[in-house]
């Protein structure tokens, strides 16, 4: 199944304070190692930064399924972080949170969304190549990873109708 079932109801909202033991929570079940998962602290300091984060919760519950957070740059974005609840894999969610970055990024006038991408992780690259994004470049040694460390793909999305898209 790639995508939610119907009867769910989403609130997507921005993260505050009170979210982070659970996004930190939801995020280290969802991550492969321990290694990959966001600290309090990244969580706390995007907060303090102003950066654009966002969590998506089930209406119903409130429970938080899933988090993004983005930061601006002059005329383009940077994706930091994302991820899902392990029992919501698959199910389109990431997808969505990006689609809601994407409208972000076009009322904001933003050319480019930018992020890194381990390439350990074939879900999220497969999914990012999906959605118009191309790699471009490659961090050496970028991310801590159970055996030293793991190179970074860097992959850029030019966004429709910016300055940079042929359309």
């Amino acid at each position: 199944m790639d995508r939610a079932p119907s009867n769910v109801r989403w609130v997507d909202r921005p993260l505050v304070e009170a979210d982070i033991a659970a996004v930190v929570a939801m995020e280290q079940d969802a991550c492969t190692h321990a290694l990959h998962a966001w600290t309090p602290e990244n969580y706390r300091s995007s907060i303090r930064a102003g950066y654009w984060a966002r969590v998506r919760c089930e209406a119903e519950s409130g429970q938080i399924v899933a988090v993004c957070v983005a930061m601006d740059g002059f005329d383009e974005v940077h994706l930091l972080n994302i991820a899902v609840a392990r029992a919501w894999h698959g199910q389109g969610l990431a997808r969505a949170l990006l689609a809601i970055l994407e409208a972000r990024c076009h009322d904001r006038q933003a050319a480019r969304i930018w992020l890194e991408v381990r390439p350990s992780n074939v879900r999220a690259r497969a999914l990012y190549t999906q959605l118009g994004y191309e790699s471009v470049g490659l961090r050496k040694q970028y991310y801590p990873a159970e055996q030293g460390r793991e190179d970074a793909i860097v992959m850029r999305r030019v966004l429709p109708g910016g300055p940079d898209a042929l359309d």
